[in-house]
C-alpha cells in the first residue's frame, strides 16, 4: 500500500513538473507568433480569469482531498462520495457564478485596462473579446478540480496526474495550432488568434475533465463495492460536512492568491501610470507585456519554493499540535536554508545574465534591451516569492491565517501606493521596485509572528546561511567573468540571437559547475538532498 501511494505521489509530482514546463515552453513560440502586443493582450484575458478561478474553487480541491483521506483511513467511504457529490454541486453553481461574473464585468475591466483617447495600442472591444472567451473555462476547471481532489484523498494519483498532463497538452497544442493557423492561414489578426489561445483553456478543461470522468466510470463497481464494505459507514450532515469542507479550504486559497493579485495590479495599473507620465498606449503595453516574459522566468525557480512550502504544511501542524516546539524551529530553519540554497543562486544567474538569457528565449524581436533590462530588475523577485510562500505556509502551520490575511493586505496596499509613487521617478522599475517593498513587508510581518508565536531565533538562522551567500557570491563572480569573456571573445560575425544563446549556455554551464561543485565539497549539496528527501 505504502509502495502504491509513493508510485502515486511521484507520477503526480512528474506530472505537476510536466504541465509547469510545458506551461513555460509554449510562451516562446506564442509570443513569437503573436509578439509583445499580442501577448499583453493574453496577459489581460488570464490575469482576472486567475483569481477568479482561484476564489471560485476556494480552495476546495485540497480540501476535498484531506477530508476523503481523513474518513476513508476511518473505514468510512460513503463520506467521500457523498462529498464528491455535494462538492460538484457547489462547484458547478460556483463555476457558472464566476463565468457571468468576468463575461459580464469585461467591458468594465476592458475600459480600465484601456483608455479610449490613444489608439496606438489593442482596443478596449479586444481585451473585452479575450476576457469573455477565457471566461467559458470557468464553466468546467472547478468541477474538474473537485474530481482531482477527490481521487488524490483517495491516494489515487495516477488520474490526476493523467488528466493535469491531457488538459496541459490539449490546451497548448489548441493555442498553438490555432494562433497558427488563424494568421497564418485565415490571415486574421493577432487579436483573433489571441482570442482562439485564450478559449484554450476550457479546451483543456474539457479534456481534462473527460479523462477522470472516464477513469471514474470505469471504477465504479470498486468504489461501490469499497462503500458498501466500509467498517464505519456512516453518512454526516450535509451542513456540517460543508462547514468543514470550508474551514479546511480557505487557508489553502489565502497563500495561492497573492501572487496573482501583485501581477495583476501590475497589468491593471501600468498602462494608465505610464500614459499619465507621456508614453503612448503601445509603449505601456510593451513594458506590461514585457514584466509579464520576465514574471514567467522568475516563477521557473518559485515554483520549486511552492513545492516544499506546501508540503511543509503537514509537519510543522504536526509537530506544532504536540507541542514539539523544537522540532518545529528546526524544520523551519531547514526549509528557509533549502529555499535559500536554490532559488537565491537562480535569481543572481538571471540578474547577471538577463540580457542574453532574455533574447535566447524570446528572440531579437520582442523588445530586447528593454527585455533584458527588466529581468535583471525582475530576478531577485524569485526569492522574495519564494521567502513569502515558505513564510505563509509556516503560518498555516501554527494556526496563524488570519494574520497571514493581515500580512497579505499589507503588502497589497504599500504595493499599489508605491506603484504610483515609484513609476514617475524609477519608470519601467518602478512597479518591479514596489512589488519588492509589498512583499517585503509581508515577509517581515510574517516572520515577526512566527518568531513572536514559537519564540524563534533569527540570529543562528543567519549564521547558517552565511555559507550559501558565499557560495552564491563565489558563483556569480565566474558566471559574470564568463559572460564578459564570452561577448569579448565571441566571432563579430555572428548573429544578435547566436550570441546571447552561446553566451546564456557557457555562463549558466559554468555557474552550475561551479556552484554544485564547491557546494559538494562543502557538503551543502549533500546536506540539503537529504533534508529535502526526508521532507
Amino acid at each position: 500500500m505504502e509502495s502504491k501511494f509513493i508510485r502515486g505521489t511521484f507520477f503526480l509530482t512528474a506530472a505537476s513538473l510536466i504541465s509547469k514546463i510545458l506551461g513555460f515552453i509554449y510562451i516562446i513560440p506564442f509570443t513569437a507568433l503573436v509578439g509583445t502586443q499580442g501577448y499583453v493582450l493574453y496577459k489581460y484575458a488570464y490575469g482576472p480569469y486567475t483569481i477568479l478561478l482561484s476564489i471560485s474553487t476556494i480552495g476546495l480541491p485540497l480540501a476535498v482531498s484531506k477530508i476523503v483521506s481523513k474518513y476513508n483511513e476511518l473505514g468510512n467511504y460513503r463520506v467521500g462520495l457523498t462529498l464528491l457529490r455535494y462538492g460538484m454541486y457547489l462547484m458547478v453553481i460556483s463555476g457558472i457564478i464566476s463565468f457571468a461574473a468576468l463575461y459580464l464585468s469585461a467591458p468594465f475591466l476592458a475600459s480600465v485596462l484601456i483608455g479610449t483617447n490613444d489608439q496606438t495600442g489593442n482596443s478596449a472591444e479586444d481585451v473585452q473579446y479575450v476576457i469573455r472567451l477565457v471566461s467559458f473555462a470557468l464553466l468546467i476547471i472547478p468541477a474538474m478540480s473537485i474530481f482531482r481532489g477527490y481521487f488524490q484523498g483517495s491516494q489515487s494519483m495516477g488520474p490526476s496526474a493523467l488528466s493535469t498532463v491531457v488538459e496541459q497538452v490539449v490546451r497548448i497544442v489548441f493555442i498553438l495550432a490555432g494562433a497558427y493557423i488563424t494568421i497564418h492561414i485565415f490571415n486574421r489578426s493577432v487579436t483573433n488568434a489571441v482570442g482562439i489561445a485564450t478559449f484554450a483553456a476550457f479546451i483543456g478543461g474539457v479534456a481534462g475533465f473527460l479523462v477522470l470522468l472516464f477513469i471514474f466510470y470505469k471504477r465504479r463497481e470498486l468504489i461501490k463495492k469499497q462503500r458498501d464494505i466500509s467498517p464505519n459507514n456512516k453518512d454526516l450532515k450535509v451542513i456540517s460536512m460543508l462547514r468543514e469542507l470550508i474551514g479546511y479550504a480557505i487557508p489553502f486559497v489565502i497563500t495561492g492568491l497573492a501572487i496573482p493579485i501583485y501581477q495583476n495590479i501590475d497589468t491593471f495599473t501600468i498602462n494608465k501610470l505610464f500614459q499619465s507620465i507621456g508614453y503612448k498606449l503601445n509603449e505601456a503595453e510593451t513594458i506590461n507585456s514585457v514584466i509579464g516574459l520576465a514574471q514567467i522566468l522568475v516563477m521557473i525557480p518559485v515554483s520549486l519554493a511552492t513545492a516544499f512550502g506546501m508540503s511543509l504544511i503537514p509537519g510543522i501542524t504536526s509537530d506544532f499540535i504536540g507541542e514539539r516546539i523544537l522540532e518545529v524551529r528546526n524544520k523551519i530553519s531547514e526549509t528557509i536554508q533549502i529555499i535559500v540554497f536554490f532559488t537565491l543562486p537562480a535569481a543572481m544567474g538571471l540578474c547577471i545574465l538577463g540580457n542574453p538569457i532574455y533574447i535566447m528565449i524570446f528572440g531579437v524581436e520582442n523588445s530586447p534591451e528593454l527585455g533584458g533590462n527588466l529581468l535583471q530588475w525582475y530576478s531577485l523577485a524569485a526569492v522574495f516569492f519564494a521567502m513569502f510562500t515558505v513564510t505563509a505556509a509556516i503560518m498555516q502551520g501554527i494556526n496563524e491565517q488570519k494574520k497571514l490575511i493581515i500580512g497579505i493586505l499589507l503588502g497589497v496596499f504599500l504595493k499599489i501606493v508605491l506603484n504610483y509613487i515609484l513609476v514617475p521617478y524609477f519608470k519601467e522599475a518602478g512597479p518591479i521596485l514596489a512589488t519588492y517593498f509589498g512583499f517585503m513587508i509581508s515577509i517581515l510581518f510574517n516572520i515577526f509572528i512566527i518568531k513572536k508565536a514559537i519564540q524563534l531565533k533569527l540570529s543562528p538562522l543567519l549564521k547558517t546561511l552565511k555559507g550559501i551567500f558565499l557560495l552564491v557570491l563565489t558563483m556569480s563572480m565566474a558566471v559574470w567573468c564568463v559572460k564578459l569573456f564570452s561577448e569579448l571573445w565571441l566571432p563579430k560575425g555572428l548573429s544578435i540571437y547566436s550570441r546571447a544563446a552561446v553566451t546564456s549556455i557557457i555562463s549558466i554551464s559554468t555557474g552550475v559547475f561551479v556552484y554544485l561543485g564547491i557546494g559538494y565539497k562543502l557538503n551543502l549539496v549533500k546536506r540539503f538532498s537529504l533534508r529535502s528527501k526526508n521532507k
